[in-house]
């Protein structure tokens, strides 16, 4: 059976998130609102995929919601050229590290960022 992959991806997200949402604004205290504001993310499934599951609040078959708030809410379209590069990793962990260094990488160049 072939391993699972882990992808990542970045959403971008209107910039009404910053003035609407508390804890994204507190989250981001950098964010001059020159450059968009962004989610990333990590999945085993396609990036467009995923995207898909956040737009529809998605609920699994155990009837756990899989979207973000944030990305259902606010999300606007995938940012292929932010992630792109990124290969697929096997390793949910090695994935979940991969998230947190883009998710904080973009935020030093002045996006203002919600991962989890």
């Amino acid at each position: 059976m072939p391993k699972t992959q882990y992808r990542i991806y970045v959403i971008e997200l209107s910039k009404k998130v910053y003035t609407e949402n508390r804890k994204f604004r507190e989250a981001n205290p950098q964010f001059n609102g020159v450059l968009q504001c962004l989610y990333v993310g990590m999945t085993s499934k396609t990036p467009k995929e995923r995207f898909e599951q956040h737009k529809t609040g998605y609920i699994n078959k155990k009837g756990h919601k899989l979207s973000a708030n944030i990305a259902e809410k606010y999300g606007l379209y995938l940012r292929g050229s932010l992630f792109q590069y990124i290969d697929p990793v096997t390793s949910r962990t090695e994935a979940l590290k991969l998230e947190e260094n883009l998710a904080l990488e973009l935020r030093r160049q002045g996006y203002a960022v919600w991962f989890n």
